[in-house]
């Protein structure tokens, strides 16, 4: 039997006319038993890479462009990229209705509320104060900091935990969302860390990087799941 086949969205076009992504993704993919299909954003149709995935991964990188959710611009938006934006949004929300099993990282929780109609916040700080950080902003640096999981939710279930230790690596959230999502994590400071939809077969998004903690046994219980929903959809 075949690996299942694990499309992860690249970074954006770089000044060198470059495509890249961070190896842990491709890692921690390949440690869950899957292959990793590098989705670039040059696909006319995104959607039609649907029929030929099992399953999907949004990574993270810059932000998305606030146009996109009504948001205000900010002195802190960085590295927004039309193509990025214009091809991810169009694959999400044909992920959404879909039997592939999805899941966002960071970027990705963000890309995929906003193709469902969810609103974000432009820059945590401002809304949340800094008593938890989400991350280190001189150079921009990722950061460690608690998560707290619903009890009883199908993503503690999946984890086997209700309690972990997240890297952090954002200045954007969740601000609003669509009936559809069910929030399932938070940080001490209320910021929401993850989401489950309430009518896909297999669709979760959380704000941290669980690629950054291939040591941690839960956080890799996502890649895990992920690829064994990939298995064995029809």
């Amino acid at each position: 039997m075949r690996s299942p086949l694990i499309g992860i969205t690249t970074y954006s076009r770089s000044e060198a006319g470059e495509f890249t992504l961070p190896a842990t993704y491709v890692d921690a993919v390949q440690l869950a038993g899957g292959f990793p299909v590098l989705l670039p954003p040059v696909q006319a149709d995104p959607t039609a890479l649907l029929d030929t995935l099992d399953g999907l991964i949004f990574s993270g990188g810059g932000d998305i462009d606030p146009s996109a959710y009504g948001g205000e611009p900010h002195h802190t938006i960085y590295l927004v990229d039309e193509e990025r934006d214009e091809f991810e949004l169009a694959l999400a929300k044909a992920a959404l209705t879909a039997n592939v099993p999805t899941l966002g990282i960071c970027r990705g929780m963000q890309v995929i509320s906003v193709a469902s109609g969810a609103t974000l916040i432009t820059h945590v700080p401002d809304v949340y104060g800094e008593s938890v950080t989400h991350r280190l902003d001189h150079p921009r640096r990722p950061v460690q900091h608690p998560a707290q999981v619903q009890p009883g939710s199908r993503l503690a279930q999946m984890l086997g935990t209700t309690h972990l230790t997240v890297v952090s690596w954002h200045h954007q959230a969740i601000k609003t969302l669509p009936d559809c999502w069910q929030t399932v994590a938070h940080a001490a400071d209320g910021l929401i860390e993850a989401l489950e939809h309430k009518h896909h077969p297999w669709l979760f998004t959380v704000q941290w990087h669980p690629e950054l903690s291939p040591a941690d046994p839960n956080h890799q219980r996502l890649f895990q799941s992920l690829v064994e929903a990939a298995r064995a959809k029809p």
